[in-house]
């Protein structure tokens, strides 16, 4: 898999993942292409890092990610070690998404990338967890990465949904804060 900069990252494999594809890594980032350079930014079920990695290759200043498996880890860990520079800080956290979030708690990220298994439960619960640790800065976002024909938007409290982007079998659909 390449990223931004025709950099080469690594994936496992199988099925475990599901790196996000190119197509939708593009646009995502022409969309927040104005605000990554500086930013704090959280990748929940982080798969290979491949967001995350691309945030860093793009300036972000700080690159959280959360993963559940192991090995996963071990690659993301990585992959942006690769990538990042001297000024640059990343950290990977190798555990359930929700219990990791209420650890984050009092800490704003100006970008939250959200792609859990399509078939998980964890919309709802994540998108609950963000809103209730008040995870995401007063003029970040959240992108929720999604399988359309499955998707039913998710109303939470304090979350207001900004736009859905279709990209053949996957959607995006972003929240941010409701003022």
């Amino acid at each position: 898999m390449r990223i931004y900069g025709n950099r080469l990252l690594t994936t496992l494999p199988g099925q475990l993942t599901r790196p996000t594809s190119a197509k939708v890594r593009e646009a995502l980032f022409n969309i927040w292409q104005g605000s990554i350079i500086g930013c704090r930014w959280l990748d929940l079920c982080a798969g290979n890092g491949s967001m995350g990695a691309e945030a860093l290759c793009r300036g972000a200043r700080e690159v959280i990610g959360i993963e559940k498996y192991g090995k996963a880890c071990g690659i993301i860990k990585q992959n942006w070690q690769k990538v990042a520079t001297e000024n640059q800080e990343f950290k990977v956290i190798k555990g359930d998404v929700i219990k990791v979030l209420k650890t984050l708690d009092g800490q704003q990220f100006d970008h939250i990338y959200f792609d859990p298994p399509y078939a998980s439960q964890l919309y709802q619960p994540v998108l609950e967890a963000i809103a209730t640790y008040q995870l995401l800065a007063n003029d970040g976002e959240i992108a929720v990465e999604h399988n359309p024909k499955s998707w039913q938007a998710i109303g939470i409290k304090g979350l207001e949904i900004r736009q859905e982007k279709h990209y053949g079998n996957t959607q995006l659909t972003f929240y941010r804060f409701q003022f």
